[in-house]
């Protein structure tokens, strides 16, 4: 007697009919190809070439410190992972005084800036609810946060902003000469545009501790809230695009 069923061998057999009798497939090997190294072209006529590019204005480390509570659901018996990413929904850095004008150029730099941050903290967490031969379950939240960083002392170089005026000139009356004209009046306004300062996210390193928000002593005891405390290390990247010379350092 065999030991699989009746036409068990026979469907096996027919099921292989098509598969190839060994694992070959078809490939190539590829040639190598020639290659030369052409004349670079370069401007001749440069005197002090000014290059365009983003300057790296500050790399701080900001610490967010949050609080959240989570629902489960199914309640939650162990919990055996939770891993985590940041995500920046907003980085904002904004001048403070005071300003130093560049030549009479109506741009200014300043040596004092705060750095607005806004995102959330996107969790997976993975747990065990009461059953013996269960399944891990997972769940997924975003934890919001937000605030301001005083970034004047990590400053390594100085933000670049523009100021426009406006001016209004006012008519004395022809007629009293003793008081102004409501309906007659001179303006001149001038606009500097400005490049915006933007964020690059280097990195995150985070410290948490999740607990039941209800006291329970019974291992077999569930519970469908996690209160998260968490403190997040952030480091970001704040860059301005500026003209700057070639070499660096202002030398020609």
């Amino acid at each position: 007697m065999g030991f699989y069923p009746k036409n068990s061998t026979g469907k096996a057999k027919a099921n292989c009919l098509g598969a190839k009798k060994n694992c070959e497939v078809k490939s190539r090997t590829e040639t190598q190809l020639p290659v030369s190294t052409g004349p670079a072209v370069v401007n001749p006529n440069l005197v002090s070439p000014l290059i365009k590019v983003p300057l790296v204005l500050a790399e701080p480390t900001i610490q967010v410190v949050v609080e959240a509570d989570i629902p489960l659901n199914p309640p939650a018996a162990e919990i055996k992972r939770v891993l985590k990413d940041v995500f920046l929904t907003q980085c904002k850095l904004v001048p403070v005084g005071p300003f130093t004008e560049i030549d009479d150029t109506g741009f200014f730099t300043t040596a004092g800036a705060k750095l607005f941050v806004e995102g959330y903290i996107r969790k997976n967490i993975e747990y065990a609810t009461k059953d013996c031969n269960g399944s891990i379950r997972t769940t997924t939240a975003n934890v919001s946060f937000s605030g301001f960083a005083d970034i004047s002392a990590e400053l390594l170089n100085d933000p670049i902003f523009g100021f426009g005026e406006q001016r209004r000139a006012q008519f004395i009356d022809p007629v009293g000469l003793e008081s102004p004209r409501l309906d007659k009046y001179f303006f001149e306004n001038s606009v500097l545009y400005n490049e915006q300062p933007f964020c690059e996210l280097i990195g995150a390193d985070f410290f948490e501790l999740d607990f039941s928000p209800h006291k329970s002593h019974s291992p077999a005891k569930c519970f469908s809230t996690l209160r998260e405390k968490i403190v997040m290390d952030l480091t970001l990247k704040v860059l301005q695009f500026q003209q700057i010379p070639l070499n660096g350092n202002g030398d020609e």
